[in-house]
């Protein structure tokens, strides 16, 4: 057995144990930084070590110090566990070592993404005709799709961004409710855009579709991108989609879609209704890790027009060798970057259409078992309308839920993390996991119940 098949299999037990921890173990770290920073040695030795025993130094090392993100039991942000088939494609796209950018160099990846680009757009009842890039994660996948519209409304005024740059050019009107998502700013800001726009939304975050209507003609004479929500981060609202697309089409709008976990919903019979009218958008940003349970990084990037993604993502080179069918160079601003398509692949094919969409409703069954319950425990509120996979919950006023949050951290059987929500103290519940269980919510729901007493 050679080196290198030893730190494998040095790396697969290590694994194993560490999944088959995770129905009992505590869900926050048990170390410290520091104490990592000891364990695994802060001088650089000054001769090779063997693969295996850096494996096991690493993974013996690390151990204490890694929260259980896959855990059923971990509620803290929108992160979802990694879906067993999915897994094990991760693991083959590390040994294959694939440079997945060209059609020529590496087929078989560029037909795993032809295929699951497909799937998705199926699944999701998304033009057939549309672009797919798969990104490191739904910040990049915004990014991309916000890049293709951005250069795609200065092209209509006539101005050319990849020959011009923004400097001197006409500004962007970008428009957005006032409760999205702070990566949708994150991603104007990387694109030159600045601050958007902010229009009024509801108690549930869902954009006001008049508001919307009268924010556009007051811009009418600019280049303008209307960036609509299917998810709020908190309540897990969705924007009324028919009414504002129809008013940003009515004002020549490039419309995009954050979907990072709720665009999934529109895989379920049940809960497709909530993405109705999202299929007339221009683009589309989800992020596979969420709610379909691949592992990171892999975010979508979903654009109507291929040909725009393509002029704002492609590029040129004498030593590339391009296809005229289009790479998937094309549609993501990575060179260098996993094949995360196989991922995705291996996921829908294991799950298959049913099994996506009983994935879907099983989450959110859970979300609204986590209600039910907090909604019995003394003192405490429900605060959102729960209508897919968040809850939001106070426990009286602010200091007292920021006791309960504490005091369940400390608990360690579930990982639920604070938010402000309306200036307000919540605590946010994601249900995101596909192992997640009835035992795993009924375990958090006397921890939290435990939390609150002694609050």
């Amino acid at each position: 057995m050679d080196a290198r098949e030893t730190a494998l299999r040095q790396a697969y037990g290590h694994a194993v144990r560490w999944l088959a921890s995770l129905p009992d173990r505590r869900v926050p770290a048990r170390a410290s930084v520091d104490e990592i920073v000891r364990a695994l040695g802060v001088e650089l030795p000054d001769g090779p070590s063997t693969p295996a025993d850096v494996v096991d130094l690493l993974a013996t090392a690390c151990e204490p110090g890694l929260t259980a993100f896959p855990s059923g039991r971990f509620y803290g942000f929108v992160v979802g566990g990694t879906e067993p088939a999915a897994l094990a494609a991760d693991w083959l796209v590390s040994a294959w070592d694939q440079n997945c950018v060209m059609r020529a160099v590496s087929p078989a990846y560029t037909a795993a993404e032809d295929i699951a680009g497909a799937w998705l757009l199926n699944l999701l009842g998304l033009p057939s005709d549309s672009a797919v890039g798969f990104t490191t994660g739904a910040t990049m996948a915004n990014f991309t799709c916000l890049a293709a519209g951005r250069d795609a409304v200065l092209r209509r005024t006539g101005w050319n961004v990849a020959r011009d740059g923004l400097a001197g050019g006409p500004a962007v009107h970008v428009i957005v409710g006032e409760d999205r998502h702070m990566a949708i700013d994150l991603a104007l800001r990387y694109l030159g855009l600045g601050k958007p726009e902010l229009v009024k939304a509801d108690d549930q975050g869902r954009i006001e579709p008049e508001a919307l209507r009268h924010t556009l003609a007051a811009g009418r004479e600019s280049p303008t991108i209307v960036i609509l929500q299917a998810g709020d981060i908190h309540s897990g609202a969705f924007d009324p989609f028919v009414e504002t697309i129809r008013a940003a089409r009515e004002a020549d709008a490039w419309v995009h879609i954050d979907g990072a976990f709720g665009l999934w919903a529109a895989a379920s019979p049940i809960y497709a209704h909530l993405t109705a009218g999202c299929t007339y958008a221009d683009s589309w940003a989800t992020d596979a890790h969420k709610t379909l349970n691949v592992p990171y990084d892999c975010g979508l990037a979903i654009v109507r027009d291929p040909f725009a993604v393509r002029a704002a993502m492609g590029l040129q080179g004498d030593y590339l060798i391009q296809d005229e069918h289009g790479d998937p160079i094309d549609k993501v601003p990575e060179l260098s970057r996993r094949g995360r398509a196989f991922t995705v692949w291996a996921a829908l094919r294991s799950l298959g259409r049913s099994g996506v969409a009983d994935l879907v409703e099983r989450l959110c069954r859970h979300a609204s078992a986590f209600a039910t319950g907090i909604a019995e425990i003394d003192g405490a509120t429900v605060l959102n309308e729960v209508v897919f996979t968040q809850v939001c919950a106070e426990f009286g006023n602010d200091e007292r839920t920021e006791q309960v949050l504490t005091r369940l951290l400390d608990d360690g059987t579930a990982w639920i993390s604070g938010s402000t929500w309306h200036g307000r103290r919540v605590m946010r519940i994601s249900v995101s996991n596909w192992s997640t269980t009835d035992d795993d919510v009924a375990r958090a729901l006397d921890a939290i119940r435990r939390a609150s007493i002694s609050a």
